[in-house]
């Protein structure tokens, strides 16, 4: 059996602002935050991260090593990025709504939804073989695509699941298919115990 455990990094200040993020540290209270995750993974596992620094960050504040993986980057917001929702939705209302509503569309000039969870499926697929455990520090719009990936989902499914800043998502592949074990678990429990998935809800934004 494979199994896959998908963690969002330590919040941001574009977290808290719900923006469009740059590639932010982590201030030392997200540290802090960070430093509690390792006692909820397990001691064996592989470790992989996204390239961007609040990921390798988290992933060293939990004291992981981890090995950097390009498949695990945020979608690209090409000019959004650093920029606000809130802000893009007042200049460019058209443009968020298309956004949101149509898979292929990218006013922001970075990748497209449909063209981000594409991305996200081929390196998920690459991870449905073999057995193990691995943790993939990452965020939270990579998780969500995984998820709508995995249970075969429509794509609009993506603004449905929610993926909290340290928060763990459970993958398992089977002859190379993948089941969701739990989802945005936020507990505090040892990563050997069964903890129930949370509640999902409708997000507006993926930026992480």
């Amino acid at each position: 059996m494979r199994r896959l455990l998908l963690i969002r990094h330590a919040p941001t200040q574009a977290t808290h602002e719900a923006a469009f993020p740059l590639d932010e540290p982590l201030d030392e209270a997200a540290r802090a935050q960070a430093a509690q995750l390792g006692a909820r993974l397990p001691r064996h596992a592989t470790v992989l991260c996204s390239p961007a620094l609040r990921c390798a960050q988290t992933a060293s504040a939990a004291g992981l090593e981890a090995t950097e993986d390009p498949g695990l980057a945020e979608c690209d917001f090409g000019a959004w990025a650093g920029r606000t929702l809130a802000d893009v939705h007042e200049r460019e209302p058209d443009a968020v709504r298309a956004w949101m509503t149509d898979p292929d569309a990218c006013p922001h000039g970075g990748e497209s939804l449909a063209a981000f969870a594409r991305r996200v499926a081929g390196w998920l697929d690459g991870q449905a073989d073999g057995d193990g455990g691995t943790v993939a520090i990452t965020h939270g719009g990579v998780v969500k695509a995984a998820v709508v990936h995995a249970l075969g989902a429509p794509l609009d499914a993506f603004w449905r699941i929610d993926a909290g800043p340290l928060a763990i998502t459970e993958l398992h592949a089977h002859d190379g298919r993948w089941t969701v074990t739990r989802v945005n678990s936020a507990g505090g429990g040892k990563a050997a115990d069964p903890l129930p998935a949370t509640r999902t809800e409708v997000h507006p934004c993926c930026a992480s």
